[in-house]
């Protein structure tokens, strides 16, 4: 019987689409939550948490294959820096999600809403890129989108702010949605963050 030594490289490949779509399942409860006021609140909080600790045990495992094999589909210190960046942005998902009940904001407004569909559609073209690292012909159209959700989101979020500060007298309720609003914009950053590890990754090995 014939036994490989070396390991299958494609397997990080899919753990990164794995990662990517538990981002993607993430960033869908999400805008769930963030549309629906009457909704049970906790219930998607523990939705996004389920998804949150699945892409956890994948970054575990990419690490664990890591100290595990001799040769890598491209440099190590890329793979580890790529799959620390996605788990990021599942756990700022996580955590918008989390901020809306830790701060007790009962109703959304139209800038929570555009801020996640931001994320949720950003997680589409990361999703995208991903699945294409292996085969990267045609991938700078998914980057090209992620900059350009990325810019929409700062726009959101710089109306979003000069609104608070505008209309808003209660000083609590400033601090509040100032958090929430920062949280989420982060996770639109965490996105274009990722593409930019995908494309020097590319840049690098083709």
């Amino acid at each position: 019987m014939a036994f490989s030594f070396l390991p299958r490289e494609d397997e990080y490949f899919l753990y990164f689409t794995q990662m990517t779509s538990k981002i993607q399942e993430a960033a869908k409860i999400l805008t769930e939550m963030v549309n629906d006021d009457n909704g049970d609140r906790m219930l998607y909080i523990k939705r996004i948490k389920e998804v949150e600790h699945a892409c956890d045990d994948l970054m575990h495992q990419i690490t664990t294959k890591l100290n595990k094999s001799f040769i890598t589909p491209f440099d190590r210190e890329d793979i580890y820096t790529l799959a620390v960046a996605l788990d990021d942005i599942c756990d700022y998902i996580d955590a918008g999600a989390r901020a809306m009940v830790m701060y007790d904001i009962q109703q959304s407004n139209a800038h929570i809403r555009q801020l996640a569909e931001v994320i949720h559609n950003q997680s589409w073209q990361v999703h995208g890129a991903v699945s294409m690292l292996n085969k990267p012909n045609g991938i700078n159209t998914y980057f090209v989108e992620i900059h350009r959700l990325e810019n929409e989101a700062d726009d959101v979020y710089f109306r979003a702010i000069a609104e608070l500060f505008q209309r808003s007298t209660d000083a609590l309720e400033v601090i509040k949605y100032k958090e929430l609003y920062e949280i989420l914009e982060s996770a639109t950053d965490l996105c274009e963050g990722a593409a930019n590890i995908i494309e020097s990754i590319v840049l690098k090995h083709n």
